[in-house]
């Protein structure tokens, strides 16, 4: 398996929570902290701590520590990087129904 295919399962993982989801979907509006977080999905802070370490170990967000609080944002690197490999995917498959092969 290709180094681009074990981060997309990470990616991919990490997806596969609706917590995490929504994380994702707040942090589209930008940088937020975890304060923020915790209001907006009214949870724990170690449950918070636990999805945030990893969508970070995925690649999908970035987090910063200032003081004593954490910001997280979306990384634009971590979506290009999956969004990349579904695209190498899919040219495969395009490239495959144009040859006539077994697809």
């Amino acid at each position: 398996m290709s180094m681009e295919a074990v981060q997309a399962v990470k990616m991919f993982k990490a997806l596969d929570d609706v917590t995490r989801v929504k994380i994702v979907e707040f942090l589209v509006g930008g940088e937020q902290c975890a304060c923020m977080l915790l209001a907006f999905l009214d949870i724990a802070q170690p449950t918070l701590s636990h999805h945030m370490k990893i969508l970070c170990e995925s690649g999908l967000v970035n987090g910063r520590k200032v003081g004593k609080w954490m910001y997280y944002s979306l990384s634009k690197e971590g979506f290009d990087s999956v969004i990349g490999y579904l695209n190498e995917i899919k040219t495969s498959i395009n490239d495959c129904k144009a040859d006539s092969c077994c697809c």
